[in-house]
């Protein structure tokens, strides 16, 4: 092992032994080198002749770059073409991390990590999977889950997803949740997505202590828990008594056996998808800036050893737009548009004549959600006729249709239901 990587977990294990315990062999192994290239370079920067640096420099010391791309972007030169740092753009970090705590006031002083940016949320998940997840390790989610989970998890990381039923009752399913933490024997990591991908579902504000609760008792008992929290929907809530904070600000405080590791960014937030940034952020119980400097460390360097660095360009756009005027004004009018869309496909299904074939699983937030079809139609062949017949695209998992009504004008929202339905009954007569 390096004795960066060593001199790093020296660190932690003074600090809290636990977050050491719940790293990975990857995790324990990895760090950001700051001896080397990157500390020869740093060294070398200002001097008169600089041949450090593996980037292209005109005469003048500016970026080398084709002037075509003049024309396209409107931001000095070196917000553009030089490598971004492997950490992220101290700048954008920043702001990410205050804006944390401006978007979940009940977190107050809590501290905090500073965020390492990551090319986009799937990224920061598995840049997560790299930090804590060894081969034969449990993971648990929902039985509903993003496909993405899988391929990270198990495929690349050779991980053991372990779900449980996420409805009960027409809610979280607290119990089920609770009896999977239970059965499961030391290390736990869990994947929490809220608003959930597919169902567009957050728990209720009366929800989210009992989900709380569950993750202490397992503390309680002596297990040392990590806490993935998939935010990639945050702040697309429609209805109220659904808790509208992250679960990262409780889980932050919980216990010196529960590691918080945020998961966010802009993709969805601010509506830039192709961008590819996000952010990775660590909170636990008395987390000291020695401890969270430890692993911003290990993780720029799980970052830097896998895609180097995020695009400059895509952060320093995002920088620059978060200090427009118009910034606040253009995000409500998009959540406007989403809300009015959320409304539109609740009064759509209100109709109970649906209920003969379909009906709505609970949802009150994010981009999606979910119809169950009865047990007498099949998901796979409702989803052909609807593109074959009725101009319809939708996703199946198993028999359930996910609808992403984010994607829908609010005017083509009822006869996306109405589309259905009636691909529902024809299925019916010709079988």
């Amino acid at each position: 092992m390096d004795k960066q990587a060593t001199d790093l977990n020296e660190a932690i294990q003074k600090l809290n032994t636990n977050v050491l315990e719940v790293l990975s062999e990857r995790g324990k192994n990895i760090f950001f080198p700051k001896l080397g290239i990157l500390s020869q370079s740093a060294q070398a920067k200002g001097k008169n002749i600089n041949a450090t640096i593996g980037e292209a420099i005109e005469d003048d010391g500016s970026s080398m770059h084709l002037s075509e791309f003049d024309k396209l972007i409107n931001l000095p030169l070196g917000s553009v073409y030089p490598y971004a740092p492997s950490f992220g753009k101290k700048e954008l970090r920043d702001y990410w991390k205050e804006s944390i705590y401006r978007k979940n006031p009940s977190l107050g002083s809590t501290p905090i990590s500073i965020p390492i940016v990551t090319s986009g949320l799937t990224h920061g998940i598995s840049i997560a999977s790299y930090m804590f997840v060894d081969e034969g390790d449990t993971v648990i989610i929902p039985d509903l889950f993003w496909e993405n989970y899988s391929l990270i998890f198990e495929n690349a990381f050779k991980g053991k997803v372990v779900t449980f039923p996420l409805f009960k009752n027409g809610g979280f399913n607290v119990d089920g949740f609770s009896d999977t933490l239970d059965s499961i024997k030391g290390k736990i990591v869990l994947m929490l997505n809220f608003p959930n991908n597919p169902t567009g579902y957050t728990p209720l504000i009366s929800e989210i202590g009992l989900i709380v609760n569950a993750i202490q008792k397992q503390a309680d008992k002596g297990k040392n828990i990590v806490a993935i929290i998939d935010d990639a929907y945050f702040g697309l809530v429609y209805e109220q008594g659904v808790y509208t904070e992250s679960i990262f600000n409780q889980l932050s405080t919980l216990s010196e056996k529960v590691l918080a590791v945020k998961l966010d960014g802009p993709t969805k937030e601010d509506y830039v998808w192709g961008f590819r940034v996000g952010f990775i952020t660590y909170g636990i119980k008395n987390g000291t800036a020695e401890l969270y400097d430890a692993m911003e460390n290990k993780t720029a360097g799980a970052v830097r050893g896998n895609i180097s660095n995020v695009s400059n360009l895509s952060q320093s756009l995002l920088y620059s737009a978060y200090f427009s005027p118009q910034y606040e004004a253009d995000k409500k009018e998009k959540y406007d548009t989403l809300n009015a869309r959320y409304q539109a496909i609740i009064k759509a299904l209100s109709d109970t004549k649906y209920s003969e074939y379909f009906n709505a699983l609970p949802f009150n937030s994010g981009y999606f959600m979910c119809i169950e079809l009865n047990n007498t139609l099949k998901a796979e062949a409702i989803r052909k006729l609807l593109l074959e017949n009725y101009s319809t695209g939708v996703i199946v998992f198993g028999n359930l249709i996910r609808l992403a009504f984010s994607a829908v004008p609010e005017s083509k929202i009822p006869a996306l239901v109405e589309n259905i339905y009636l691909a529902c009954a024809e299925f019916k007569n010709q079988n």
